[in-house]
């Protein structure tokens, strides 16, 4: 898939939420936070937005998530003392942690009222540009040598119009984990989305495509997401306001390519530090030797 001619150039990146799952490790860092080797998880996805044509990176933040709004700004005194010391590399990677050309603007979510109303939070710094890219830092994608997601749904866009969301094949027992996703296959991996069910039981599963944390969204959903009624928690749905928005406007479900790691879960997040541990370019074959060393001790006994 060739990079698409029309970028994605606002993309918002919902990061208020709690991070319960991982405490007490984010109880004063934010999950998104957490590192991955030696990056961490919300440098993924900004590169990732990045490489989809970003201009405006939109963080819809809590009180609690100041680090993020840090880890993207300026760092003099350390880009000086990197200077001095002549540590050039380190000092290219500090300074490019956000990719030339990007803009960051901070939203503050009051209260984490669901994944919803954290979107519609960033209805103003959107404003009237072209669809939007969403991106849940939670779900890493490692799509080794081919495009990253958002840049391969985006090519989507540019040859179907309409809103995109990014999904993949879980199995069948697992489907009342995810949104998932029923319609008509029109194209090798791209479906019209029909309907949507919120994690559905398996025998009530209209399919096993589960929605994961990309989406590409028109504008419009703003509008849908201001009439959608808040669930039996109080919360406003994402979910919700694309299925009112499908019986007016066009949606697909992409199959993208790559591996995803659930970040948000313990087990997902020491699988993704593995494989990005294995794939380093100078720690990859030391960590690999000491993984097997360490699975022949446990074997032993």
């Amino acid at each position: 898939m060739s990079t698409p001619n029309k970028p994605i150039r606002t993309v918002v990146f919902p990061v208020a939420g709690l991070g319960t799952r991982f405490l007490p490790a984010t109880k004063a860092s934010p999950k998104e936070m957490l590192p991955i080797v030696d990056r961490p998880l919300i440098q993924y996805a900004v590169d990732e937005a990045a490489a989809a044509g970003a201009e405006y990176l939109v963080f819809v933040t809590g009180r609690t998530k100041r680090a993020i709004g840090d880890h993207f700004d300026t760092a003099t005194e350390l880009e000086h003392e990197l200077e001095a010391k002549g540590k050039y590399e380190l000092l290219d990677t500090v300074k490019n942690t956000v990719p030339p050309g990007l803009s960051c603007i901070y939203i503050r979510q009051g209260r984490a009222l669901g994944l919803g109303h954290a979107v519609a939070s960033a209805r103003a710094a959107v404003g009237r540009r072209e669809p939007f890219g969403v991106i849940l830092a939670d779900d890493l994608i490692d799509t080794a040598d081919q495009l990253p997601v958002l840049a391969q749904m985006a090519a989507v866009v540019e040859e179907y119009g309409g809103s995109v969301l990014g999904v993949e094949r879980v199995p069948h027992q697992e489907t009342d984990k995810y949104g998932v996703v029923e319609g008509e296959s029109i194209a090798s991996g791209i479906t019209a989305v029909k309907g949507m069910v919120e994690k559905p039981e398996p025998n009530e599963a209209p399919s096993n495509l589960a929605v994961v944390g990309r989406y590409i969204l028109e504008r419009d959903i703003f509008e849908y997401l201001e009439q959608t009624q808040p669930d039996k928690r109080g919360e406003i749905q994402l979910t919700d306001a694309i299925v009112a928005m499908m019986q007016e406007r066009p949606v697909y479900a992409y199959e993208y390519s790559g591996r995803r790691y659930d970040c948000g879960d313990k087990l997902g997040y020491l699988k993704a530090g593995a494989a990005y541990g294995l794939q380093h370019p100078s720690l990859g074959p030391a960590f690999e030797a000491y993984l097997r060393e360490l699975l022949d001790e446990r074997s032993r006994g």
